[in-house]
This record gives C-alpha cells, sequence and structure tokens, in this order.
C-alpha cells in the first residue's frame, strides 16, 4: 500500500472513530469553554486591574478585578479536572479498538502461513505500538484542544481590549507556526522510515535467534552480520536525520513563542501613540506569556512528536495484512548438516579394558572467583555401561556433560574419553568419540532421513532406518511427517516431536559415548523409559542426565551430585549411602521425605 493510500484509510478511520464519540467530544468541549473563561479572565482582569483600578488612583477596583482574574484560575483547575475524566471516554476506546486489529492481523497472517506465525512485528505493534498511540493520542487531543480554546480566549480577550494589538501580534505567530508544519511532513517519513526500519530489525533477529544453531552449524555468521548490520546502520542514520528536524522544529518554536513578544515590545510607542493604554499593553503581554504561546509550545512540541508518531503508526494497523508467500520448491539437502554441539561418527563400541569415561580429580568453576560446581570429581565409566547422572537444579549436571564432550576445560584434573583427552589440543570440529543430545532438540530444514542419519558419516540404507525408527518407535511419527523423504518444517514439530527425531539421530550415531542433557525432558515417562533402555541396549556407553529419578533406577549405576560432594553407586545401594538419593527415592515412591541435614 502506498504512503497516500495509508494516509486516506487512517483518515477515513479517524473520522469513523470520532463521530462514535461525539458525546465524549461534546463533554471536552464544554470543560474545554471554561478554560476558555478562565484565560480571558486572565489577561482582561490584569489590564482593567490597571485602567480602572490602581493607575486610575482606586485600589478597591483594582483589586477586585485581580479577584475575578484569580477566580478564573480555580475556573480553570476545575475544568482541567473534568477534560482528564472526558479525555478517558476517547482514548482507552481507542487502545481497545488497536488491540483488537491488531490481534485480527496477526491471526490473518497465522493463517496465511502457520510456519511463521511467531512474528516480531506482531508482538510489537500489540504492545509497544498500541501503548506509542493510546499515549500519543492522549497528549494530541489535551494539546490540541487546551491550544484551540486558549487561543480563542486569549483573542477574544485583546480584540475586546484594543483589537489593534492583533495586528501586532498575529504575523510573527502564524509565521512560527507555518514554519513549524512545514516540517511535520518531512519529520512524519523519517518517523514511517524508523518503524520500517525497526519492524525489519526485530523480524530479522528473530528469525536469527530461532535458528543460531543452524547458522553456527553452517558457518553463517558472517552473512547473518552483514544482513543485520545496514539495518542497525539505518537507525543510527536515521536518528541522525530526527536529530536535525528536531533542531529546525527548536527554531520555529523560537520563532512563534518569542516573536510575539518581541514584536509587541517593539510596537509599544506606536501603540502608546495611538492611545493604547498600559493597562491593554499588561494585558496583551499576559495573553501571550501566561497563556497563548505555553499553549502553542505545548502543541508543536506535541504536533512534532506524538503527531507524526501516531501518524505513523494508526498507518501500520490500518494496512492490509501481507499475503502468504509463495512455497518454495523443496531443496535436496546437502548430504550431511552437522550439529554444533554434537560428536559425531566413528567406530562403536570401545576396546576391551579401555575406559570409555574418566575423571581425574577434576575442578571446574565459571570464573577465577566463582564457587566450584565441581570440585575433585573422580568418575570412571566403563564401556556399555548405562550411568544416570541426578541431583539439585543447577548442581552441575550438565557441566559434567561438556566436561565430557569437550565443550569446557578443566581448571583442574583431567577430563578422557576413550583413553584421549576428552578436548584434543587443535581439535576444533566434531569429534567422532561421542554424541551430545542437549535439552532443546536439533532439529533442521530438511528431510526427515537427513534428520535421522546427520550425526552418521556418508548414507544410510533404509534397513537401518527402520531398525532405529522400530528401535525407538517413531513408525507414527515418520508416517504422519510423510515418510523418510519428506522435507521437515522445525516450526511446524512439537518438543517431544523433535527430542524424538534427536534420540533417533543419536541411535544412529556411531560414536561409542552418547550424553544425553534431559534431552527426554519433553517425552511423557513412558516414552522417554522406552527411548532410554533401546539407546543403552545399542552398542556404546550412555550417560543420562535425568530430570525424573526413573531414569536413575533403571541405569547401572547413579551419580548423586551434591554440591562439591559427589557419590556413585547402584539404585538399590545409594539410599543408604546418599540422603539426597534417599529423599529423591522417597518422593518418587510416595514416601515422606527426609530431611537434608
Amino acid at each position: 500500500m502506498s504512503r497516500g493510500g495509508g494516509r486516506a484509510l487512517v483518515a477515513g478511520d479517524a473520522r469513523r472513530f470520532l463521530r462514535s464519540r461525539v458525546r465524549a467530544l461534546a463533554a471536552l468541549g464544554l470543560w474545554s469553554l471554561l478554560e476558555s473563561a478562565h484565560t480571558f479572565l486572565g489577561g482582561y482582569g490584569v489590564a482593567r486591574a490597571l485602567d480602572d483600578g490602581f493607575l486610575a488612583g482606586r485600589a478597591a477596583t483594582g483589586a477586585a478585578w485581580l479577584a475575578a482574574a484569580g477566580l478564573g484560575a480555580l475556573l480553570g483547575g476545575f475544568a482541567l479536572r473534568g477534560v482528564f475524566a472526558g479525555l478517558a471516554d476517547l482514548v482507552e476506546p481507542l487502545r481497545d479498538g488497536l488491540v483488537r486489529r491488531a490481534v485480527r492481523q496477526a491471526l490473518a497472517s497465522a493463517v496465511a502461513d502457520p510456519a511463521r506465525a511467531a512474528d516480531a512485528r506482531a508482538v510489537s505493534r500489540l504492545t509497544q505500538q498500541t501503548e506509542m498511540a493510546r499515549d500519543s493520542f492522549a497528549g494530541l487531543v489535551l494539546t490540541a484542544r487546551s491550544f484551540v480554546f486558549t487561543a480563542v480566549g486569549a483573542l477574544v480577550g485583546m480584540a475586546a481590549l484594543a483589537p489593534v494589538l492583533l495586528l501586532v501580534v498575529l504575523p510573527p505567530l502564524l509565521l512560527g507556526l507555518a514554519a513549524f508544519l512545514a516540517t511535520l511532513r518531512p519529520m512524519a517519513a523519517v518517523q514511517r522510515e524508523t518503524l520500517d526500519t525497526e519492524e525489519a530489525l526485530a523480524s530479522r533477529v528473530g528469525e536469527a535467534a530461532g535458528a543460531l544453531r543452524d547458522i553456527t552449524a553452517c558457518g553463517g555468521d558472517a552473512v547473518v552480520a552483514a544482513e543485520l548490520e545496514p539495518l542497525i546502520a539505518a537507525q543510527e542514520r536515521l536518528a541522525g536525520r530526527l536529530a536535525g528536524w528536531g533542531a529546525l522544529r527548536t527554531l520555529a518554536l523560537g520563532l512563534a513563542g518569542r516573536a510575539p513578544v518581541v514584536s509587541l515590545l517593539a510596537a509599544t510607542p506606536w501603540l502608546l501613540g495611538r492611545g493604547i493604554t498600559a493597562g491593554a499593553l499588561a494585558g496583551a503581554v499576559t495573553y501571550l506569556v501566561q497563556s497563548l504561546l505555553p499553549a502553542l509550545d505545548t502543541l508543536m512540541a506535541a504536533l512534532g512528536s506524538a503527531g507524526t508518531r501516531l501518524l505513523v503508526v494508526l498507518e501500520r494497523f490500518t494496512a492490509a495484512p501481507a499475503p502468504k508467500p509463495p512455497t518454495p520448491e523443496p531443496r535436496t539437502p546437502e548430504p550431511r548438516t552437522p550439529e554444533p554441539r554434537s560428536a559425531t561418527a566413528g567406530p562403536a563400541g570401545g576396546e576391551e579394558g579401555v575406559v570409555a569415561a574418566e575423571l581425574k580429580g577434576v575442578t571446574f568453576a565459571y570464573g577465577p572467583h566463582a564457587r566450584p560446581v565441581l570440585q575433585g570429581l573422580d568418575l570412571r565409566v566403563r564401556p556399555g555401561e548405562h550411568l544416570a547422572v541426578v541431583g539439585p537444579s543447577g548442581i552441575g549436571k550438565s557441566t559434567l556433560t561438556a566436561l565430557l564432550a569437550g565443550l569446557l576445560t578443566p581448571d583442574q584434573g583431567a577430563v578422557l574419553v576413550g583413553g584421549a583427552p576428552a578436548r584434543p589440543a587443535g581439535g576444533g570440529g566434531p569429534d567422532p568419540r561421542r554424541t551430545l543430545l542437549p535439552q532443546q532438540a536439533y532439529v533442521f530444514t530438511a528431510g526427515v532421513r537427513d534428520n535421522l542419519s546427520h550425526l552418521c558419516r556418508g548414507p544410510v540404507s533404509d534397513d537401518r532406518l527402520d531398525a532405529a525408527v522400530a528401535a525407538l518407535r517413531l513408525q507414527g511419527l515418520v508416517s504422519r511427517l510423510g515418510g523418510y523423504d519428506a522435507v521437515l518444517d522445525p516450526l511446524r514439530l512439537s518438543q517431544g516431536e523433535r527430542q524424538l527425531l534427536a534420540l533417533g539421530a543419536a541411535y544412529l550415531s556411531p560414536a561409542p559415548l552418547l550424553l544425553l542433557d534431559e534431552a527426554t525432558c519433553h517425552l511423557d515417562p513412558e516414552a522417554e523409559e522406552h527411548a532410554e533402555r533401546a539407546l543403552a541396549a545399542r552398542p556404546g556407553t550412555l550417560v543420562v542426565v535425568a530430570h525424573r529419578i526413573s531414569s536413575a533406577a533403571r541405569a547401572d549405576r547413579v551419580l548423586v551430585l551434591d554440591g562439591t560432594r559427589a557419590v556413585c553407586g547402584t539404585h538399590e545401594e545409594l539410599p543408604e549411602r546418599s540422603a539426597l538419593y534417599r529423599d529423591l527415592v522417597g518422593v518418587w515412591e510416595g514416601e515422606e521425605p527426609v530431611t537434608l541435614a
């Protein structure tokens, strides 16, 4: 939609909205008439107090006129209270209508393109932009109403004092106002471009945040940065342009707000020569300094910021939803898409007598002055063993798997996998000795076959795929997805479905060591039990960070992490050796847990 078309729609919607709020507008107008009376009495009372009172030697009359001006101030305060009460009847329906429209637009966009339903622009419109429109509209109505009725009171008052005063005051006032109005359209254009850039940046950042693994795995960091940097630079450039127009607006404000006073003072000798009284001049200065020019400054500031911002925001709510983009033809994926946090490939199992994984006096802390997460930990995991790791949240379970995966380096001690350092010197690529499955399962846009076999070197036969699918009971999921050659859209999968596919990839991985860091947390207990038993029956070693104590009961041994202490043993013997494990088992079996010491 063109900008002119957008503005026409905004104007039409504005007219319909205001016609539906005639009663609220009438109430605002009636309260504002009292504000006009306050403005009129303010300058007129000063003029009469001087001319008819103090300068004429009648102090009582002057005091009476000043009291009338003071009464007008009280009247204005009373009117302002009613104005704010009536303002809510205009502002809140506008906000509610914009929220409903934002929701309709988001739903229409989601129906048109379900895969892209999580749109950062929709969130921005529903929250930030609706509140921006609400606040801008409220400020604009308040200041515009105040200026109109204040101007009426001031101009009528000057005309009542001496019509010639208008000839001196109005020309510089109108000149400054015209200069200000000339800045509105360019500022609106810059504001519109700023919001466009902001929405584009929010959309691209949201897309990048949801695909960080894919970006890292494919080495696309530089590509994404190259796409985002122009948008960031554009925001910086637009901020400079807004500052420039703001400076011009300030000059216009200075002209409109100061030139009438200067003009009146400069014309004072001429006005006195034409019979204008000192009281009339003092009343005119009062109208300018106390009423008209402050109201004008407030109006121009509101129009320059809130007005242009409101116009630009409302154009977004009147724009029609973007049509559904054409569905691209599926591309044949690359034979192998690496998982950035998984180690891949290599011979299954381990040689006789070789420890699958070992920690020797390992201490690790996240920083030189931080408290150690693991301290002096010794652990030997045998080939083919199924080890479960349990402990409270934040105790170091994920840190342990990261050390075994070579993602972290211990501060003290050594971590060995297959008899060699877990993090070999100079090794930056996938390690064939282990596979790590984190809690957030890695599924990418490609075929089902590729998502199941991407941890393997070379093609995987259908027979091997069938065996893995059968072992993990994935037949129903694979069938729903359209078979091995169907192209996946990760956004259409639940968290549990993603974890099931990742577990299938781990089952097919030839790495002799599998590390599951709560990789089954989105599965129900039955599905979790079957998956763990299937992976434990696979050749190799399995280390599971358990989020259910039932996972520990299935393991050959259990490692209990309790602060910097660690106890390792079987499920049967640990309740006697570990108070924490005894508590966990008691809760699991429905018993009253023992209080930790």
